[in-house]
C-alpha cells in the first residue's frame, strides 16, 4: 500500500526558508536569495490584494506590485529587518507599506524593473479569484492578515491534493476534503463510503489520516515563514483567530 511521504524534518531550524534569509543579513547568498524568491512567489497575492484595495487602477496595482518585488529581490532589504519581527508576513507588509510611501510616484516609471528578470506573477489568475469588498470596519491590515491565512491554507490543500493524486487517491481526496474544511453538512461518512466503495470504518480512517497529514503540512509550511520553532504554535493560533474574525 502506498503511503504519503512526510516532509523531512530539518536538522537545524535555520535551514528553513525565512530563517535562512534572515541569517544571511547584509551578506546575501544564492541560497537565501532563492529562499526569498520562493517565499515571494508563494505569498505575493495577499500583498497584491492589499494594494488593489488602495489603488483604483488595476494596471497601476500590477506595476506597483511587480516593482516592489523587483526592488525587494535586487536590494537587500532583509538586512534592515527588525529582529523582533520574525514572521515573513509581518516583514512583507511593513516593507511594502514603506515602498508605497516612498515610491508611489516613481513606481509606474519602474514598472517591470531594471535588469533583473521580474518575478513571474500571474495577475490574470489572481484577478479572477480575489474579491475587493466594499469599505467595512476592517482595516486594510486586517484584510491582509485574512488573505494571508487563506493563501496559506489554500497552498496546504493544494499540496495535500498533489500528494494524494500522486498516490492514486485523487478520488478519495475529492470526496473526503469536505471533512477537512468543515463543509460536510450535506455529506455523511456513509455517503462518502458509498461513493468510494469503502466501509465506514475505512472511510473514517482515511479521513483521519488526511487530517493528520494536513496538520503536518500546516506546521511545515508555517515553519518556512517564521524565524523560530517557538513561533509556530503562536502563528497557527493567530491564523485561525484571523479566520474566525473574518
Amino acid at each position: 500500500m502506498s503511503t504519503i511521504p512526510t516532509p523531512p524534518r530539518p536538522a537545524r531550524f535555520a535551514t528553513t526558508r525565512w530563517s535562512l534569509v534572515l541569517a544571511a543579513g547584509h551578506d546575501s547568498s544564492p541560497d537565501s536569495e532563492s529562499a526569498l524568491e520562493a517565499l515571494c512567489s508563494n505569498y505575493w497575492i495577499p500583498l497584491y490584494t492589499y494594494v488593489r484595495r488602495r489603488v483604483p487602477d488595476v494596471n497601476e496595482a500590477h506595476d506597483l506590485t511587480q516593482a516592489f518585488f523587483t526592488e525587494l529581490l535586487e536590494k537587500n532589504y532583509i538586512g534592515d529587518a527588525d529582529p523582533d519581527r520574525g514572521r515573513f508576513r509581518a516583514f512583507l507588509i511593513t516593507a511594502f507599506k514603506h515602498f508605497l510611501s516612498k515610491q508611489w510616484d516613481a513606481a509606474k516609471a519602474q514598472k517591470r524593473g531594471g535588469g533583473r528578470t521580474p518575478l513571474p506573477l500571474d495577475f490574470d489568475a489572481a484577478d479572477s479569484k480575489i474579491v475587493i469588498e466594499p469599505t467595512s470596519g476592517a482595516t486594510p491590515e486586517d484584510l491582509y492578515e485574512r488573505d494571508w491565512a487563506i493563501a496559506l491554507l489554500e497552498r496546504i490543500m493544494q499540496q495535500l491534493e498533489a500528494e494524494m493524486r500522486d498516490n492514486g487517491k485523487a478520488r478519495q481526496f475529492a470526496v473526503l476534503k469536505q471533512f477537512l474544511i468543515g463543509d460536510h453538512s450535506k455529506i455523511t461518512y456513509q455517503d462518502a463510503s458509498q461513493s468510494l466503495s469503502m466501509t465506514d470504518a475505512a472511510t473514517k480512517m482515511a479521513a483521519s489520516r488526511m487530517r493528520r497529514r494536513y496538520r503536518e503540512l500546516l506546521r511545515h509550511e508555517i515553519s518556512q515563514t517564521v524565524e523560530s520553532p517557538n513561533d509556530i504554535e503562536d502563528e497557527i493560533r493567530r491564523l485561525f483567530e484571523t479566520l474566525a474574525r473574518a
